[in-house]
């Protein structure tokens, strides 16, 4: 697999449609914090989104899309200035998972919250910013339409399967967002999510996420990224914001603590499959980048355990 396939998959990420919101006349509402990243699409209409702890509010229009990545509270509203209702006011005696408010008729958004089951969810939300916003003219955005149609089609239609198409279509939608915001020109930030727009760095992801145990070094990296030695070294940790040979380590590490949690795999066969000879090299290494031993790990993961994985938040 890719680099973010990779990682998605190692947090395991779930989805859950949330609701439709109908919205109609002046409105305003505000929502709790969600847990994991929350994705809503504006299907017609506009709006503005309020986020705690961003100055801005920002304009939503008819088919632009939104990923929160962090636990903020946030508001919709026709007009900021409005005192806002809390959403539970609505959402509580929602039918079909639609909530209606001001009657509705003039602005319609769906949405859905993914959880990541596997932990370590700062992986990937510790690099975005608290708003990712893509507008519905963003380049690409094509698949990200068609997925909104199906999706709101899926939600109305109520047919057969239809919670699960809609769950698959939101996973995928997921997916283009992410890729969206990588190749937005827009997106300045550090840590592998960035790394890999960059043709030079992201070659070289690309090949530790392919065979992680093998035997890379500085020299075998840096002809990945057909660079010298040196300039990839600097290349690399001004984009990442780890070494290369730390981001090897602890990539390796996060592997190794999913295998330690998910599976009943000896800690010897995981450090042989991960590049180590011994099981005691493997070990030094797991507590340096986790904080405990492999046999702790197994047992209970420390909360914080991995935060700051795979490079600057």
């Amino acid at each position: 697999m890719d680099p973010l396939s990779d990682v998605l998959a190692l947090l395991k990420p779930r989805s859950y449609v949330s609701a439709g919101l109908d919205a109609g006349g002046a409105w305003a509402i505000d929502f709790p914090p969600p847990d994991g990243i929350k994705f809503n699409a504006v299907i017609s209409g506009g709006c503005w989104l309020s986020v705690d702890g961003v100055p801005e509010a920002v304009r939503l229009e008819e088919s632009d899309c939104f990923l929160l990545t962090s636990r903020r509270a946030f508001r919709l509203a026709s007009d900021p200035t409005l005192e806002p209702i809390p959403s539970d006011a609505i959402y509580s005696i929602a039918r079909d998972g639609i909530a209606t408010c001001g009657g509705g008729g003039d602005f319609f958004l769906i949405g859905s919250r993914f959880s990541f089951s596997g932990g370590n969810s700062d992986i990937l939300l510790g690099i975005l910013p608290p708003i990712v916003h893509v507008k519905k003219d963003s380049d690409h955005a094509a698949v990200l339409r068609w997925c909104l149609d199906r999706m709101t089609r899926e939600l109305r239609d109520q047919q057969p399967g239809g919670f699960l198409m809609a769950e698959h279509f939101a996973h995928v939608m997921l997916m283009q967002v992410l890729r969206l915001h990588i190749a937005s020109p827009n997106a300045r930030g550090v840590g592998w999510l960035f790394a890999l727009a960059d043709r030079r760095i992201g070659a070289a992801i690309r090949a530790v996420h392919a065979d992680p145990a093998r035997k890379w070094t500085l020299q075998s990296l840096a002809e990945r990224a057909s660079m010298s030695r040196s300039s990839f070294a600097l290349h690399f940790k001004e984009k990442v914001g780890l070494a290369p040979m730390d981001y090897l380590t602890r990539w390796r590490m996060l592997l190794a603590g999913d295998r330690l949690t998910n599976s009943a795999e000896a800690i010897a066969g995981v450090a042989l499959s991960l590049g180590y000879e011994s099981e005691s090299a493997f070990s030094t290494a797991f507590k340096r980048v986790m904080g405990c031993s492999p046999r702790q790990y197994g047992r209970a993961q420390p909360p914080g355990a991995m935060r700051d994985s795979l490079g600057a938040q």
